[in-house]
C-alpha cells in the first residue's frame, strides 16, 4: 500500500502544467479507433483509466504506435489506426480497471456490434451502476447482463442491429448520453437523448472533429446512424479537473499567483472558476485556440477565501471537483454548503462520506446530508491520517488540504492517483520546497515531455 505524506505549503510555484484531459483523451482513442485511417493524438493522458480504453480498442481491431512517452514510458503521442465502424470481437473479456468511462461508453460502441462481448473492472468499478446506461440501450435492441439489480460488472453486451430511439435522461450524465449517442452513431435513423440539464458535451466536440455530425436543439441532441468519421490530428488540452487542485491551493494562499498553461477552457466544464469567484478568488482566463476545444490559461491570485453554495443546475459541470471544493470550504472564512449532488454517493467511493470524514480527522465541523453537506471554515487544520477509499479525487483533494495543515497528514492508497494523474506527486512537492531566490525564474513545470512543451510555449 502507498502512502503520500504531506507538509505544510512552502510556496505556490508561478506556472504549471498539467497532463491532457482525461474525458477527452478516452474519446479520442475510441473515435480514431473507429474511423477508417490513421489518427495523430498529442498529449494524451497516459493514466491508467485512459490505457484502458486505449487497450479496449486495440483488443477489437485498431491498431496504435506510440512516438513519444512520458517519463514513465507510457505513450503521451501516438497514432490510432481503425479499420471503420465494425469492430472485431475481442478474444478475451475486455478490462476496464477502475475507468467508469471506458465501460459506460464502450457499452454504447458495443451494443451496435455483431458480437457478444464481456467487459469486467477492478472492485471499485464493479460495484459502481451500469444500469443506467443499460436501460436505454436494451430499450433500443441491446441486451445488457451484469451483476444484481444495478447490473454492476462484469457486464456482458449482446450486440447486434439496434432501433433508434428518443430517450430522456432521469439524470444529468454525461456518461449515459455518450453511450446512447454512440449506440446511436452506428444505428439506421435518427437517435436523439434530451438532458434534464447541459452536461459536458466532449463526445459532441469530438464526433464534430471527426466529421460526425451531431445537432442540439434546447436540451436534445441528436445523431444520424451511418455516418463515417474522418481520422483527424488532434491535440488534447490540460485537464482542468487536474488543475482544479492547484487553483485552489493558489486561491487559499494569500500572495500567491499562478498561470496553469495550456489547459482546457471548455464552458461546460469550467464551473469551477465561478465557484471560485464566488468565494472571493481572483481569476482571469484566456482562450489561446478554440478549435473544437478551447484551450487556453487560468491565472489565479490568491486571498482569503470565504463560504459559499454549490447546488443546482452547476452540479453537474462541477461534479468531479466537489471533492477539492469541499476542502475550499474548510479553508474559506464562514459556511460553504453543497446540495443537490448526490451522484457523489456512486463514484469510485461514496464521496460525500469519504470528504466528511477525512474533514472531520483534520478538525472541520461537516454537517453530512443525503445530497451534500454543509462545511463550517475558518478553523486552523490539523494533519492527520487520512484515507483514500482507493478514490484518486478523494487522495488528491486531501493532500491539498494537507498543505494547509499543522504538522504531516498521510494519505493512504495513493496509487489511485495514477488513474487520472499521473505526475501528481512531483507537482505536489513544489508546493512543499523552499522558495527559489526572488531573482531566480522559476520554470513552467509539466508532466508532458520537453519537447511538446517547449513546442506549446511557442504557440
Amino acid at each position: 500500500m502507498s502512502q503520500l505524506k504531506v507538509r505544510s505549503l512552502k510556496h505556490v510555484p508561478t506556472e504549471l502544467i498539467v497532463p491532457g484531459d482525461k474525458s477527452i483523451s478516452h474519446r479520442a482513442v475510441m473515435f480514431a479507433g473507429l474511423c477508417e485511417g490513421t489518427t495523430l493524438i498529442e498529449n494524451f493522458l497516459s493514466s491508467d483509466d485512459c490505457l484502458c480504453s486505449l487497450d479496449a480498442m486495440k483488443a477489437m481491431g485498431a491498431e496504435y504506435e506510440v512516438l513519444q512517452t512520458d517519463s514513465r514510458g507510457k505513450p503521451v503521442k501516438l497514432t490510432v489506426t481503425g479499420h471503420g465502424m465494425q469492430l472485431k470481437a475481442p478474444s478475451e473479456t475486455i478490462e476496464c480497471g477502475n475507468s467508469g468511462t471506458t465501460m459506460r461508453l464502450m457499452s454504447g460502441i458495443l451494443a451496435a456490434q455483431s458480437f457478444t462481448s464481456t467487459m469486467a473492472g477492478d472492485p471499485s468499478l464493479s460495484k459502481r451502476p451500469m444500469k443506467r446506461v443499460a436501460d436505454p440501450l436494451s430499450l433500443m435492441g441491446a441486451r445488457l447482463e451484469g451483476q444484481g439489480e444495478k447490473i454492476s460488472a462484469p457486464i456482458t453486451i449482446h450486440g447486434g442491429e439496434l432501433e433508434a430511439i428518443t430517450y430522456t435522461l432521469p439524470m444529468a450524465s454525461a456518461q449515459v448520453k455518450s453511450a446512447v449517442l454512440l449506440a446511436g452513431w452506428n444505428t439506421p435513423g435518427k437517435t436523439t437523448v434530451v438532458e434534464p440539464v447541459t452536461t459536458r458535451d466532449h463526445t459532441e466536440r469530438l464526433l464534430a472533429h471527426f466529421d460526425v455530425k451531431v445537432v442540439r436543439d434546447g436540451h436534445a441532441i441528436s445523431i444520424y446512424g451511418g455516418q463515417k468519421p474522418q481520422p483527424k490530428d488532434l491535440f488534447v488540452p490540460g485537464d482542468i479537473s487536474s488543475a482544479a487542485f492547484w487553483l485552489v491551493a493558489a486561491a487559499a494562499s494569500p500572495g500567491a499567483s499562478l498561470t496553469i498553461k495550456k489547459v482546457g477552457l471548455n464552458p461546460t466544464r469550467t464551473g469551477i472558476l465561478n465557484v471560485l469567484v464566488r468565494m472571493g478568488a481572483r481569476i482571469n482566463d484566456t482562450v489561446e485556440t478554440s478549435d473544437g476545444e478551447p484551450c487556453g490559461h487560468i491565472t489565479v491570485q490568491g486571498g482569503n477565501l470565504v463560504g459559499t453554495e454549490i447546488g443546482g443546475l452547476e452540479i453537474p459541470n462541477v461534479i468531479d471537483e466537489l471533492p477539492i471544493l469541499a476542502v475550499a470550504g474548510a479553508l474559506a472564512r464562514g459556511v460553504t454548503v453543497i446540495r443537490d449532488a448526490k451522484e457523489l454517493r456512486v463514484k469510485e467511493t461514496d464521496r460525500i462520506a469519504a470528504v466528511a470524514r477525512n474533514l472531520r480527522l483534520m478538525g472541520v465541523h461537516v454537517e453530512e446530508f443525503d445530497d451534500g453537506m454543509e462545511i463550517t471554515g475558518g478553523l486552523d487544520l490539523h494533519g492527520a491520517e487520512l484515507e483514500s477509499y482507493g478514490d484518486h479525487r478523494i487522495a488528491m483533494a486531501f493532500a491539498v488540504a494537507g498543505l494547509f495543515a499543522e504538522g504531516v497528514t498521510t494519505i493512504n492508497e495513493t496509487e489511485c492517483i495514477s488513474t487520472s494523474y499521473p505526475g501528481f506527486e512531483k507537482h505536489l512537492e513544489l508546493f512543499q520546497r523552499e522558495p527559489l531566490d526572488p531573482e531566480t525564474t522559476i520554470p513552467v513545470i509539466s508532466s508532458i515531455p520537453s519537447e511538446v512543451s517547449e513546442r506549446l510555449a511557442k504557440d
